[in-house]
């Protein structure tokens, strides 16, 4: 067999799909199986959302080539909603349409850094993003959050870790996989922190729609008329408006760093698909109030984590927020993974181990409650009660 790019070939598989597996092993003994691996919708999209789909998936103008960063309307009818929602000016010319966030980020990532780069990786991290690093041939430099931090990186740690090979420091927030939301404080004190060492703060906000209203708006990065010289925004559509098959992200940027963006989008995917950014120009502004029940509806399932873990203070709730809930097992020195397995196998309930997310996690599984309902929930004390391994 011809070779394959080391790089590549030395990248561990997609976590989710291995993890899938765990559960076909359950026999069912304990009623129906709780799949809290995946971040995915718990509830269909808004009907006229899909009736646009359908009705846009099946017109010539859609099956033809866009723009490369996207759509007008699309680009206009999210530059307006950021500048609501930041209480800033955000131009069209600075947002790119992607096909779904972790394209947007890759593209990104190569913009900004090189093999034989670093980059910060705040630990825990989004798996998908420590994946694509290692197969540009980017160093994926962790950042201990501790969960006496509040699972949150402290910028003088982070400066030290800074070098002459450091071109971007990530933050995820509301966080992927601790659900934990960076404050506005610490989210300027960071991007200060990257100002003054010539390095790039790449914000992933997939999750800012499910933040509670007290929290909003989720920093003031805006506000400062040069943010596009080191801070860049990312965004997935697919969360709130229930669309992950359709693949639609965001990147908000200057427009300098969006010059060389736009080279990358052309190779990779020359437009995002069109369906999406024409029913996704109507959705922004027409289902607001539509967005904001979904938001409240993750709040209440949050909750209903939050009672169910309650009776089982043997596992310990780290964070919660957004999507998810980071724990700590009950079973010192034991690897999280055979944790995962055997409870998936014989309790039909299905998380993701630690070290999917990064050094030091083995004492910890991600559970993403936003998929299951309240009744699930509700089955988890239950299930966790008197396992054993």
């Amino acid at each position: 067999m011809a070779a394959v790019n080391p790089l590549v070939r030395d990248t561990g598989s997609p976590p989710i799909p291995e993890a899938q597996a765990w559960l076909r092993n359950y026999s069912g003994t304990r009623g129906p199986g709780i799949d809290l691996s995946q971040a995915v919708p718990g509830y269909p999209a808004h009907p006229e959302m899909l009736e646009r789909l359908a009705s846009a998936s099946g017109t010539a103008a859609a099956a033809a080539y866009g723009p490369i960063l996207g759509d007008p309307a699309l680009r206009e009818a999210y530059a307006a909603h950021l500048s609501g929602l930041y209480g800033a000016t955000v131009r069209p010319t600075e947002t790119a349409i992607t096909a779904g966030c972790n394209q947007a980020f890759v593209s990104v990532m190569m913009a900004v850094a090189k093999a034989g780069d670093a980059v910060l990786l705040p630990a825990p991290w989004y798996f998908n993003h420590a994946m694509t690093l290692q197969m540009l041939g980017i160093e994926a430099r962790p950042l201990p959050c501790p969960p006496e931090a509040g699972l949150l990186p402290d910028p003088a740690e982070a400066e030290t870790l800074i070098d002459g090979r450091t071109r971007a420091l990530v933050l995820v927030s509301p966080n992927n996989p601790t659900g934990a939301i960076c404050p506005p404080a610490r989210i300027a004190a960071l991007a200060e922190m990257c100002r003054r060492k010539g390095i790039w703060l790449v914000l992933d906000e997939t999750y800012r729609d499910f933040m509670p209203d007290d929290a909003l708006p989720p920093h003031r990065l805006f506000d400062d008329p040069s943010w596009g010289d080191t801070a860049v925004s990312l965004y997935s559509f697919s969360k709130s408006y229930c669309i992950p098959g359709h693949r639609t992200g965001a990147i908000t940027a200057g427009e300098t760093l969006m010059g060389e963006i736009v080279k990358l989008l052309d190779c990779i995917q020359i437009c995002a698909p069109r369906p999406a950014q024409i029913a996704l120009a109507w959705a922004i502004p027409a289902l607001a109030a539509w967005r904001a029940g979904n938001r409240d509806v993750i709040v209440e399932r949050a909750e209903a984590f939050r009672r169910a873990l309650a009776r089982t203070p043997e596992w310990k709730l780290e964070s919660l927020g957004a999507y998810f809930a980071y724990v700590a097992h009950p079973f010192p020195g034991r690897l999280s993974g055979e944790i995962v397995q055997k409870l998936a196998s014989e309790r039909g309930v299905l998380g993701l181990p630690g070290p999917y997310f990064g050094p030091g996690q083995k004492g910890h599984l991600r559970l993403a409650f936003a998929n299951a309902d309240e009744a699930a929930l509700a089955m988890l004390p239950e299930r966790l009660t008197g396992f054993s391994i």
